[in-house]
C-alpha cells in the first residue's frame, strides 16, 4: 500500500513519511524510471542500525590490528585462528565465521594461490616469501563488521609484492568511485577491472563483495567486474563490502572438493585480496571496517 505523506515512515524512525524517506523514495523512483536497478527497502539501514554496524566494524578492525604482529614466518595458521578466537571472545564479541554454514574456524586465512576461504590448520606454516590474506568477520551486539588484509612474509618476490600493493590500490579506486551517492555497483566493478587489467592481472568473477551488517552476507552482490551505470544503485543507508580478488594469472578458480571451502586459482598463480565494510551516506561513502 502507498504510504501517505503524514503516515509513519516505513523505516521505523517514527517520523512522518514526508519528513523522512519521501524525497529518498522519489529519487529512487526517478532512477527506476530511467531503467536503473534500485535497492529494496531491506537494503537500507536505519541510523540506529548503522551505528551498531559502525561499532561492530571498529571491533572487527581491532581484531585485525591485534593479530597483525603475530603474522610472521614460522607461525601456523591454526595458531593465528586460536589467537583471534580467544581475543575476540575476550572483548565480548563473536567470531562470526565460526560455524557459519558449517565453516570450522574463526577466520579465513588464504596463502599464495588460495583466493579465499582458506581454512586455518596447525599443519599450515607461514614461510618466507608467502603472501597471506586474513579475512575476519566479527559479530558485536547483534551487528557485523567484515574486512580483510594482506600480509607479506619475509623476502617476497617483487612481482608478488606488486600484486599485493596493486590490489590495495584497486580497492581504494573502488572506494573513490563512491565519493558521491547514487553511483552503481557497475561503476565500481568497471573502475577496479580497468585498473587491474592495465596492470596485467585478472579479476575473480565468481566471488565478490556483498551487503553486510544485520547478517554476514546480504544483498546486493558487489561484482568487481562491471559496466558503468549498470547493476544496483548505491543509495544512502546501504552498507556493503568492496573486496577485489585479483589474480596474477587467469581469473578462473576452483573449489577444493575435499573441504568444500577453499578456493584456488586455476593455474596455481598467486591471488591477493583486500576488503572494507562501507556505508553510503548523503555525502559519499564512509569506511567502517578496514
Amino acid at each position: 500500500m502507498k504510504i501517505g505523506r503524514n503516515d509513519p515512515c516505513w523505516c521505523g524512525s517514527g517520523k512522518k513519511y514526508k519528513s523522512c524517506h519521501l524525497a529518498f523514495d522519489d529519487k529512487l523512483e526517478s532512477l527506476k524510471n530511467r531503467g536503473m536497478v534500485i535497492p529494496t527497502r531491506k537494503m537500507i539501514k536505519t541510523p540506529e542500525q548503522i551505528e551498531g554496524i559502525r561499532e561492530a566494524s571498529k571491533v572487527n578492525t581491532d581484531v585485525l590490528d591485534f593479530i597483525t604482529p603475530f603474522v610472521v614466518e614460522g607461525v601456523s595458521t591454526g595458531e593465528l585462528d586460536r589467537r583471534i578466537y580467544e581475543y575476540t571472545k575476550s572483548i565480548d564479541a563473536i567470531p562470526a565465521c565460526l560455524g557459519y554454514m558449517g565453516y570450522p574456524k574463526s577466520v579465513c586465512i588464504s596463502i599464495n594461490d588460495v583466493v579465499c576461504h582458506g581454512i586455518p590448520s596447525d599443519d599450515t606454516i607461514l614461510k618466507d616469501g608467502d603472501i597471506v590474506n586474513i579475512d575476519c568477520t566479527t559479530k558485536y551486539k547483534g551487528y557485523y563488521g567484515d574486512s580483510s588484509r594482506m600480509f607479506m612474509i619475509g623476502d617476497v618476490d617483487p612481482v608478488w609484492q606488486k600484486l599485493v600493493t596493486d590490489t590495495k590500490q584497486a580497492l581504494d579506486i573502488g572506494v573513490e568511485v563512491c565519493k558521491e551517492p547514487w553511483v552503481t555497483i557497475g561503476d565500481i566493478g568497471y573502475a577496479i577491472n580497468t585498473f587491474a587489467t592495465k596492470q596485467g592481472y585478472q579479476v575473480v568473477r565468481e566471488i565478490g563483495g556483498h551487503g553486510v551488517g544485520l547478517e554476514i552476507h546480504e544483498d546486493p552482490y558487489v561484482s568487481h567486474v562491471g559496466r558503468p551505470g549498470t547493476d544496483c544503485v548505491l543509495a544512502p543507508g546501504m552498507v556493503f563490502t568492496i573486496e577485489p580478488m585479483i589474480n596474477l594469472g587467469t581469473h578462473e578458480v576452483y573449489q577444493d572438493a575435499d573441504d568444500g571451502w577453499t578456493i584456488y586459482t586455476d593455474d596455481g598463480q598467486p591471488s591477493a585480496q583486500w576488503e572494507y565494510t562501507l556505508v553510503m551516506t548523503d555525502h559519499g561513502v564512509e569506511i567502517l571496517a578496514h
